[in-house]
């Protein structure tokens, strides 16, 4: 059973100033366009490290996509630092994993984990939803 990161009211706000991105915005590819917002941490868009865990829920905000992407190697500390973490526009997030984009389009409550070969395992009814 998997339970979700609760990352809401954790104060997540894209603290990007000062950060060193992997991908320098002026090499960001577009892949999607105007699919609001998403929570991912720094170990995907600083440091790089694969995604292997993405879940969605309800979204929170009129922006939000309710996508939050994760390596799967943050702890709860990690994921309560509010300076590790931070809100994005989807596609800067999926440029980090464009090996996403066919699950963007799942509903909320939809989960997916990446199996020892790589690929994408819908995980969903693993998940215990309630926050």
């Amino acid at each position: 059973m998997y339970s979700i990161i609760r990352t809401e009211g954790k104060g997540c706000g894209g603290m990007s100033a000062g950060k060193n991105f992997k991908i320098p915005r002026d090499q960001l590819k577009r892949f999607v366009r105007n699919r609001g917002l998403c929570i991912a941490p720094d170990t995907v868009l600083v440091d790089g490290l694969p995604v292997s865990l993405i879940y969605r829920v309800m979204p929170s905000t009129l922006y939000d996509s309710g996508w939050r992407f994760f390596t799967g190697t943050e702890s709860e500390d990690y994921l309560s630092n509010f300076r590790l973490n931070g809100v994005y526009d989807l596609n800067t997030v999926v440029n980090y994993c464009p090996e996403t984009l066919p699950l963007l389009d799942s509903p909320p409550y939809s989960a997916y984990r990446r199996d020892d070969s790589g690929e994408w395992v819908n995980i969903s009814a693993d998940v215990d939803w309630r926050l």
